[in-house]
């Protein structure tokens, strides 16, 4: 009876070390891909209606990049200046006048400037 515990034991190691003996190396930890506002997008240049802006240029143009990147964001809030009365739906709309059929900004609409 011993013998066999001995020789179960002795095959549940080797068992074990052909298991991870014969594993494929570890791979790396693969990054995943940035999200698409991450990454490095160009956009058409900040609309100039010909006045100044009414907040810091800086800040005016982080506000249209995120309308830019954030749709999902700004459809979800209304439009609070009245704007609505010209066909504007949602926040996104004082911002984005146009989109491509990939959803990339290709004319921005000036009511956001000021």
């Amino acid at each position: 009876m011993r013998r066999s515990w001995s020789l179960f034991a002795a095959l549940v190691v080797a068992t074990c070390g052909v298991v991870v003996w014969g594993q494929a190396p570890a791979k790396k930890a693969t990054t995943p891909a940035p999200s698409q506002a991450a990454q490095k997008i160009t956009y058409p240049p900040i609309p100039n209606p010909g006045f100044a802006p009414a907040r810091p240029v800086d800040q005016t143009r982080a506000v249209y990049q995120f309308a830019a990147e954030h749709p999902e964001v700004l459809k979800f809030v209304p439009c609070y200046c009245g704007c609505e009365s010209s066909g504007h739906p949602h926040n996104e709309s004082c911002f984005v006048k146009r989109r491509d059929a990939a959803g990339n900004v290709v004319e921005w609409d000036a009511h956001g400037y000021g």
